[in-house]
C-alpha cells in the first residue's frame, strides 16, 4: 500500500517540478517507520525523482546553474552538516511538523505569486542568497528534504526570477541538496540492512516520477 502512495506522490510532485520529500516524510512517520531511517529513505526518493526532473530540464537547455550558485554555496555544506546531526525523535517530529507547516503556507503564497508574471525581477544580494541557502540547507539536512519546496515560494515572493525559471531551479536545488543531506545522514548508520524492507519505495517513486515528467512534458507540448 505504501508503495502505491509513494508512486502517486512522486507522479504528482514531479508533474509540477518538485520531488515530494515532505510528503514522504509525513507518510513514513504515519506508518511508524523508525525515525532514524525516515530521512535516508525520503532523501533517496527525492534524489531519484529530482534526477528525472533535472534530466529533462538539462536536455531542453533550461537550467540556469549560475542563478543558483549563491544558494548552493550556503546550502550544500549546511545540508551535509545537518544530515550528520544526532537528534532525538521528539525534536525530529517537531522539526518535521514545522517544515510541513511552513512549506504549506509558502506554497499558498507561491500559488498567488505565480500569476504575477509581469512583475519586475529583483536581483537578490549575494550574501542574502547565501544566507537563505544556508538556513534551508541546514533544516533540510536535519529533517531529510531537498528544500526546493521552501526555496521556490521564497524566490517567488521576492520576485527573484520568472516563474518557470524558479520551478526549474528548485528541481536542481532539491537534487543537489538531497545528495548533500544523504551523505551526511548515511554516516550515522552502522546497520544499512535496516533499510532493506523499504527498497521497493525507490522503485515506486522512479516509476511515479517518470509518469509525472511525462504528464508535464505533454502539458508543455499541448500549450506550445
Amino acid at each position: 500500500m505504501l508503495s502505491i502512495i509513494f508512486f502517486l506522490v512522486a507522479a504528482v510532485y514531479a508533474s509540477v517540478g518538485f520531488a515530494g520529500g515532505t510528503s514522504y516524510l509525513a507518510l513514513l512517520t504515519i506508518y511508524d517507520v523508525e525515525y532514524l531511517l525516515i530521512p535516508i529513505i525520503a532523501l533517496t526518493c527525492n534524489i531519484i525523482v529530482a534526477s528525472g526532473n533535472c534530466f529533462n530540464y538539462i536536455r531542453a537547455g533550461h537550467l540556469d546553474i549560475k542563478f543558483l550558485t549563491p544558494y548552493f554555496l550556503g546550502s550544500i555544506p549546511l545540508a551535509y552538516i545537518g544530515g550528520k546531526f544526532q537528534i532525538t525523535k521528539d525534536f525530529f517530529q517537531i522539526l518535521l511538523f514545522f517544515c510541513l507547516t511552513v512549506s504549506s503556507l509558502l506554497l499558498i503564497i507561491q500559488t498567488r505569486q505565480y500569476k504575477l508574471t509581469n512583475e519586475i525581477i529583483k536581483k537578490i544580494p549575494f550574501f542574502i542568497a547565501v544566507l537563505i541557502g544556508a538556513i534551508i540547507g541546514l533544516v533540510s539536512g536535519i529533517v531529510g528534504i531537498g528544500g526546493g519546496i521552501i526555496l521556490s515560494p521564497i524566490l517567488f515572493n521576492l520576485k527573484a526570477a520568472h516563474p518557470k525559471k524558479i520551478i526549474m531551479a528548485a528541481s536542481l536545488f532539491i537534487l543537489i541538496n538531497s545528495i548533500a543531506g544523504f551523505l551526511g545522514q548515511i554516516q550515522k548508520f552502522n546497520n544499512i540492512s535496516q533499510l532493506h524492507p523499504y527498497l521497493y519505495l525507490p522503485l515506486a517513486v522512479l516509476l511515479g516520477g517518470q509518469l509525472g515528467n511525462l504528464e508535464r512534458n505533454c502539458f508543455y507540448f499541448l500549450r506550445g
